[in-house]
């Protein structure tokens, strides 16, 4: 089939109350890769209401272009009024490739174009790479339980479309000054055209951890051997102000709340620290973790997978292995006030 009208890749801008999605700076950085690898431009494309002045942002990250959508209508998200409009600007100005956060909005939107346009979505990727010749793009993600990595392809169809996990690409580092063309789009659309109204938004509170926003993360697995056991995560990350996350095994038995949950059914989190205790590393839990700045992994199994994705692997009975770095870290916190105040009287 002949593609060659299509050309360039796209990122949907997700924003929320006149703020970038972070997921959607990081598709930047993966989108300019893959630019650069196909020698086409990148292009963002903006929906919403007075957000037109976000626009310098995205070439500080690596837009050539913004296509920009920015009308009363699209004060707040609705599924048939966002889709009109990528409807329409795909339409126009055909993408070879069109990339979406993978977060509620990103994968409500991207579903509903995919059926519309139509082509195919691969949803919840954690890789993407491009054929430099072909321009066929590989969308890669965990499949049968996360046993497997399955490179997924639009072979037939364009623009070829996927969904990415917040937090598995990277944005690049922000070139202030950068800049670009703003396109400014309009589309014939009217309240009486949409099928549903927003009446009010109701922003809930929670006190529930976000393990995904944390420093340090302390995770904890089967290996711990009972709810009981998994007591001694908890204990491990209050002294040293980290974070709880969990592996899928655990939160499947009931021991720790879903959202303490890493992994592929899970949060993605790139912490400074990981502490894997317990964690035999299965694949899907990998991927969420993957990124993170420091990985320590303690488990009995030498031969555990986790070993291989850690940085530093301890092997030995974590219940007596987080007993000894406790007392270690408090006697290292302990010193430093005594510095510090030392240092408050001289």
């Amino acid at each position: 089939m002949d593609f060659s009208d299509y050309k360039g890749i796209w990122v949907f801008i997700e924003e929320n109350d006149k703020v970038i999605a972070p997921v959607s700076l990081e598709l930047l950085g993966a989108g300019k890769q893959l630019a650069e690898k196909r020698g086409c431009e990148l292009a963002g494309i903006l929906i919403g209401h007075d957000v037109k002045s976000l626009a310098p942002k995205l070439f500080e990250y690596g837009a050539d272009i913004v296509y920009v959508y920015d009308q009363p209508i699209f004060k707040d998200y609705r599924t048939e009024s966002y889709m009109k409009a990528v409807l329409e600007c795909s339409n126009k100005y055909k993408p070879e490739i069109l990339l979406y956060g993978a977060t509620s909005k990103g994968k409500d939107l991207a579903s509903a174009v995919a059926t519309d346009l139509p082509t195919g979505l691969t949803a919840d990727t954690t890789v993407l790479d491009v054929e430099e010749d072909t321009g066929l793009l590989l969308a890669s993600r965990p499949a049968f339980g996360g046993n497997i990595m399955a490179t997924i392809l639009c072979k037939k169809y364009r623009p070829q479309m996927a969904t990415v996990r917040p937090k598995v690409m990277k944005a690049l580092t922000p070139n202030p000054g950068a800049e670009g063309i703003v396109i400014e789009e309009e589309i014939d659309l009217r309240e009486e055209d949409i099928r549903t109204k927003v009446l009010e938004i109701v922003r809930a509170t929670t006190k529930k951890v976000r393990i995904d926003e944390a420093d340090i993360i302390v995770a904890g697995g089967k290996g711990l051997g009972s709810r009981e056991g998994f007591e001694i995560i908890k204990t491990f990350a209050e002294s040293i102000g980290a974070a709880v996350g969990a592996s899928r095994d655990v939160v499947e038995a009931g021991w720790v709340e879903h959202h303490h949950q890493v992994g592929q059914t899970g949060l993605t989190v790139t912490p400074k620290i990981y502490f894997a205790i317990g964690i035999s590393g299965a694949i899907q839990h990998i991927v969420g973790m993957q990124n993170s700045g420091l990985i320590i992994a303690i488990n009995k199994d030498p031969d555990a997978p986790i070993f291989q994705s850690c940085h530093y692997g301890i092997v030995g009975d974590a219940f007596e292995i987080i007993p000894l770095l406790i007392q270690q870290f408090q006697e290292s916190f302990s010193l430093k006030e005594e510095n510090h105040d030392h240092a408050g009287k001289i």
